[in-house]
């Protein structure tokens, strides 16, 4: 559906340079500032993954802000609907992979997820003549508590603590598993999710 925009040149389309998508970009720069703070030392210093913390909560933060902002205020691009999930891919991958790295989480947990999300990137590029898949409310449920999860890996948590964020990662897995399951049937039916 034409926006306001193409059909009359006189409404300004948004540019690359908007709010939306500086918010989009700190994230992909922040994916390194929090694997250098993750990895100082041997990995486990209890503040430096404080600060892995803080980096990786922000990260999200700005994922939870750039789509609203952009639909909210007439910026959505394309540069931004592709940054965007690549980010968000980016952020969780290399926040799984490396504490896989530093045996913090098992690499199946790593394994089960990167597939889940790989795999539904590439069935949205498959199938995007019939339309983009949009993201589900169970979509979106499973990236806030894979998000959950993972900042609590990374803290530096030990007992009763680490039981929790277990509890979290198993919620996260069977979301995962779940709303991918959704995505093909999705579209298999040609319907969405």
């Amino acid at each position: 559906m034409p926006t306001p925009s193409d059909v009359d040149p006189l409404v300004p389309r948004a540019g690359i340079a908007n709010v939306a998508n500086v918010l989009t970009g700190i994230r992909i720069v922040l994916v390194p500032v929090f694997l250098a703070a993750l990895f100082v030392g041997d990995g486990h210093q209890s503040s430096w993954r404080i600060v892995a913390f803080i980096v990786f909560a922000t990260a999200v933060i700005t994922d939870r802000f750039d789509g609203a902002v952009a639909r909210s205020y007439d910026m959505v691009t394309e540069f931004g609907k592709l940054a965007d999930p690549i980010a968000d891919k980016a952020l969780i991958g290399a926040a799984l992979i490396g504490l896989s790295l530093l045996g913090d989480l098992p690499w199946w947990v790593t394994a089960v997820i990167l597939v889940r999300e790989i795999g539904v990137t590439v069935l949205r590029f498959a199938v995007i003549r019939g339309g983009v898949i949009p993201a589900s409310r169970g979509g979106k449920l499973k990236t806030l508590v894979q998000a959950v999860a993972i900042g609590l890996f990374v803290l530096p948590l030990q007992g009763q603590w680490m039981t929790g964020a277990w509890a979290f990662m198993w919620a996260a897995i069977v979301l995962t598993v779940v709303t991918g399951v959704d995505y093909v049937v999705a579209a298999v039916r040609g319907t969405r999710p």
